[in-house]
């Protein structure tokens, strides 16, 4: 075929295609529907108008333009703008058919989506439900009225809604129910700690919370069987304009059971075996205990665990926190808790309890094959065997053995760094122990049970990891870790001993050429111990649309053994074995926010990261495994992974190894992506990606990788792209294609944008999850 028949072949294509998407166009979206059928095409405006000068609080604007704010067919920005293909409607109405098979058929079922219908959408009705939200919120004599606004082809209408807002009404004076005993004296000292006050705004939702308020605080009194639907509001708007008198009461239907404190009676245990055995009882102090057995569980555990104490009051707070301790154990499948019904009581003011606990395998093996992603862009199969006793010494204590093995290739830009992809290729094997106890255990002073979630954990374990053609290098650590959670969105971890010792077992004669030529990289590498100390918080916190993510951590290593070993006399370079150790600081933080767009499906997702390392006294350099490194699939997707840094600093062409030194002691990276869904379950993202790392010190052999204030922002790398996600629940797989906008050294090309060519600057990444 020559070039003029290739080039009228590409221009029939093209024509083809243009005529397919035209004849689309110009489909009709309305042709199945019946004469009194209207398709309804989003909402033009949503006004609000108010009595009074100011605006309604933004949760309140919220509320009101929820119920209006029905998605029409193929929406883009709900409900206002629509995709201008609407596929799912073009299938409805071009390619139904009767038949029950074939490919129509199964094209269709796939693509076709029912219309939205005015009459679905019911906007009188939505009206009505607007004018009552108004009302919960103190906004009484609301109004709210819909248009009906046709387009060219009368089958197809707009909705235009107009809200007036009546003039807020505020609390004149609120009385709380007068009852006598006990249950009176509770309700008396309620009032000055209560959510609604005098002056505030009449608001259905905080009268609501009054009442639950009320109720948790009575049930953590004794009166387990108090509700909130017990409490009644009376309120009479007739008195003052615009002022409401409230009054609230104990309804007088309340059964007598729920007016009466009750504390806590016998106790019994029952535990059930996974294969049945003899039963046996033992009575302890506190409880009743019967088992089968042999007693699979240490009593004194279940001591600490059950908060019920007989002859105390019984509180629902006691209840969860015993029903939450003994699933923290690990060791139960199920748990149950029943206290004495009210039919059972006859006047009695205690309440007996049983609790019944079924055990779960003690024994556990699991055999994964998976493909995984690193935030380094190597990505490959991997085989990983673990097996968990997860109750040893019968406290819900685990000990967990877990067998490794991964092979990874790296994914990139091979115009920029990507040629060392090929090389970057490894296979690492692991084989780790750990033990982990499910509370905070400090040896020689205490053991504590928290409230929240808690571990304890000691780990040995060794990793090999081989990378052809370059260096063979072995891992050996330990560590005393400790992980609690001190709030609903407060996690700590603490480590207050790791020690790991790296060997290079091997080396190639080009990687020693390598570290010849750099002797802060040969540094790096060399055989040395890292005895760590550390500690990371994160918080994690979900709103209704947003959600906000911080972790920083701080680690400090070798500073306790040099500080022991100067009081001891030695003087010089301290040694462990005869290996000298590693002395360093080193800090990160990380904050991300995740900000959900309109009522759609799309989210706003943002990073900033920042980090910082700095070696001293018996060290030189940062050991390599601690250093910075920036680019790839989770960091900046248009340049691989250490092809960028440190600072303006860039390998010689010629050197096949120079990404050994293109990493650093200082980080700084930002990230913004935009993610919508497309069709089922296909999402897409648009992102950007800056950042860049640098070194704290002047290092002669990488002139530029200094960090300074001068020309900074020419040092931080920017790009650019698009993604595609394919989300099945419990695994995404992401395709992300980043274009290069500047890079932060010499590329021959004047000019910000100074990618040489835009193919030059195409990175491509295949990664499993999110990149953030």
């Amino acid at each position: 075929m020559n070039s003029r028949q290739r080039h009228t072949g590409t221009w029939t294509h093209i024509l083809l295609g243009c005529g397919a998407v035209l004849w689309l166009a110009g489909c009709s979206t309305t042709k199945r529907l019946a004469s009194d059928e209207v398709l309804y095409t989003g909402v033009k405006k949503i006004t609000i108008n108010t009595d009074s000068s100011g605006r309604i609080a933004p949760g309140i604007e919220s509320a009101v333009k929820d119920p209006l704010s029905v998605k029409p067919n193929n929406p883009l920005y709900s409900p206002y703008v629509r995709t201008p293909f609407p596929i799912g409607l073009w299938a409805y109405n071009h390619l139904y058919t009767p038949k029950t098979k074939g490919f129509r058929h199964w094209l269709y079922n796939r693509l076709a989506k029912n219309p939205v219908l005015i009459s679905k959408v019911q906007p009188e009705l939505r009206t009505k439900l607007v004018a009552d939200i108004l009302g919960n919120y103190g906004y009484f004599g609301s109004e709210a009225q819909y248009t009906l606004l046709p387009r060219k082809n009368p089958k197809k209408a707009k909705l235009s809604y107009d809200i007036h807002v009546g003039k807020p009404w505020f609390y004149d004076s609120i009385a709380y129910p007068r009852l006598t005993g006990p249950l009176g004296a509770a309700f008396d000292t309620l009032q000055a700690s209560s959510l609604i006050r005098p002056g505030a705004q009449y608001n259905m939702d905080t009268l609501s919370a009054e009442r639950q308020r009320i109720s948790n605080i009575l049930r953590n009194a004794g009166y387990y069987f108090f509700r909130p639907d017990y409490i009644d509001y009376q309120a009479d708007t007739t008195q003052r304009p615009e002022r409401v008198q409230l009054r609230m009461q104990v309804k007088p239907t309340v059964p007598e059971v729920a007016l009466r404190p009750y504390t806590t009676g016998s106790l019994t245990v029952q535990l059930q075996n996974i294969r049945p055995g003899i039963q046996d009882t033992l009575r302890l102090q506190d409880y009743r205990l019967i088992y089968q057995k042999k007693l699979k569980i240490r009593p004194k555990v279940l001591s600490k665990a059950i908060t019920l104490d007989s002859g105390k009051l019984f509180t629902v707070a006691d209840q969860n926190k015993t029903l939450t301790n003994l699933n923290k154990l690990g060791v139960f499948r199920s748990v149950n808790l029943s206290v004495t019904p009210p039919d059972s009581l006859h006047g009695r003011d205690t309440l007996d309890v049983e609790i019944a606990a079924a055990f779960d395998y003690p024994l556990e093996a699991e055999l994964e094959m998976n493909v995984t992603s690193k935030s380094n862009s190597l990505l490959g199969p991997g085989l990983s065997l673990r097996i968990n006793n997860n109750n040893l010494f019968r406290g819900g204590e685990v000990l967990s053995l877990r067998l490794n093995g991964s092979y990874e290739w790296q994914t990139g830009n091979r115009n920029s760094g990507g040629t060392k992809a090929s090389l970057l290729n490894s296979y690492e094997f692991g084989l780790n122990a750990s033990l982990e106890f499910p509370k905070l255990i400090f040896p020689g002073f205490f053991s504590r049970v928290t409230a929240y979630p808690s571990r304890s954990r000691i780990q040995l374990g060794a990793d090999l990891l081989n990378r052809p053609k370059f260096f063979k290098l072995i891992s050996f650590s330990t560590s005393l870790s400790y992980d609690w959670q001190s709030s609903p969105n407060s996690y700590h971890s603490v480590s207050i001993l790791k020690l790991t010792y790296n060997r290079l077992l091997h080396t190639s004669a080009e990687f020693d050429s390598t570290l010849n030529e750099n002797p802060a990289i040969a540094l790096s590498f060399r055989n040395q111990f890292i005895p760590a100390m550390s500690y990371t918080y994160t918080f994690d916190k979900s709103y209704p649309r947003n959600r906000l993510y911080w972790q920083s951590s701080f680690t400090s290593a070798g500073n306790l053994l040099y500080g022991i070993m100067e009081l001891c006399g030695q003087k010089g370079p301290k040694k462990i074995f005869n290996n000298q150790f590693a002395q360093f600081i080193k800090a990160t933080s990380e904050v991300r926010f995740y900000q959900r767009i309109g009522e759609s499906a799309s989210w706003l997702a943002y990073r900033f990261m920042i980090g910082a390392a700095h070696p001293y006294a018996n060290s030189q350099v940062i050991p390599y495994s601690e250093q910075f490194y920036i680019g790839g699939a989770n960091s900046i997707r248009a340049f691989t992974i250490r092809s960028l840094g440190p600072g303006s600093y860039r390998p010689p062409a010629d050197n096949k190894n120079g990404y050994l030194d293109q990493t650093g002691t200082f980080k700084l990276e930002a990230n913004v992506e935009f993610r919508f869904k497309m069709i089922g379950k296909l999402n897409g993202a648009l992102f950007v990606d800056a950042g860049n790392i640098w070194l704290l010190k002047k290092d002669k052999d990488r002139p530029g990788a200094e960090l300074t204030w001068r020309g900074l922002g020419r040092e931080i790398a920017l790009g650019t792209g698009f993604g595609l996600r394919y989300d099945i629940s419990y695994l995404v797989i992401r395709a992300d294609l980043g274009i290069g906008i500047h890079a932060p050294y010499d590329t021959g090309k004047h000019g910000y944008y100074n990618i040489p060519s835009f193919k030059d600057g195409l990175g491509f990444h295949l990664a499993i999850g999110y990149p953030f």
